[in-house]
């Protein structure tokens, strides 16, 4: 199974993390099929605290990819919508 998660960058106390399509099983810091953009959790405008690529994350979710819960979210806020979302 393929994922869309994040995979941590940055250095201590200062997070950073890239928005990547991975293998279910590939450790967090392993490799990585597509970066599909980044996520900076301190940089104060909202605009470029998060960059996605909407057109690669949008084929990835057509392909099956499934997004972790925080990058769903991200998903929502850039109006990528997941074909395959769960409703409990």
């Amino acid at each position: 199974m393929v994922k869309i998660r994040m995979k941590a960058m940055g250095r201590l106390h200062r997070p950073f993390f890239r928005i990547c399509v991975m293998d279910a099983k590939t450790p967090r810091d392993g490799r990585v099929i597509e970066e599909l953009g980044h996520y900076d959790p301190l940089v104060r405008d909202a605009e470029a605290r998060e960059v996605l690529n909407k057109e690669r994350a949008a084929y990835w979710l057509s392909c099956g990819a499934q997004p972790t819960e925080k990058v769903a979210v991200i998903l929502k806020r850039h109006g990528v919508s997941n074909p395959a979302a769960k409703k409990a």
